[in-house]
């Protein structure tokens, strides 16, 4: 029994040791791929928006804003709705699925349209798929945190 579980333990390493190092390439993908999400998004681009979002793209937005492909993508060209800036406090990457990976955490984004400007402090979950060898961006969900002081009551 023990030589037989001196000769699995090695196997058992290997395969762990492979199966994390597929999860960080993958990982790395994904996270390429979502800062040419936000890179695009700031950018306007319709070509590069195109190719990063998902037709089935759904976007709640954390006002309860539903958006589809073609109306979020049409705000940003438009540039009725322009970001200017994503600042990740924290950003999760977890594998779900094949061809599947959650992202998480927290940003803090600055936009604006005609009328005004925002500062939201959001937590977040995205879902990447991959579409055809490709990593697009499927769906966002986002909420407000409360400030500081709010939180504490």
């Amino acid at each position: 029994m023990k030589t037989t579980l001196l000769r699995i333990l090695p196997l058992l390493a290997f395969f762990t040791i492979a199966a994390r190092g597929a999860n960080e390439k993958l990982i790395s993908l994904v996270r390429a791929a979502d800062d040419e999400r936000v890179a695009a998004t700031k950018s306007g681009d319709r070509a590069r928006l195109d190719a990063i979002y998902s037709v089935d793209l759904h976007y709640a937005h954390s006002n309860g804003k539903i958006d589809t492909h073609a109306s979020y993508l049409e705000s940003l060209v438009t540039r009725s709705t322009i970001y200017e800036k994503y600042d990740y406090q924290t950003r999760e990457f977890r594998p779900a699925g094949p061809g599947i990976v959650l992202m998480l955490g927290r940003v803090l984004v600055e936009s604006r349209n005609a009328s005004s400007k925002h500062q939201n402090d959001l937590n977040y979950l995205a879902v990447w798929r991959e579409e055809k060898g490709k990593w697009r961006f499927l769906a966002w969900q986002s909420c407000k945190n409360l400030p500081a002081e709010a939180a504490k009551k």
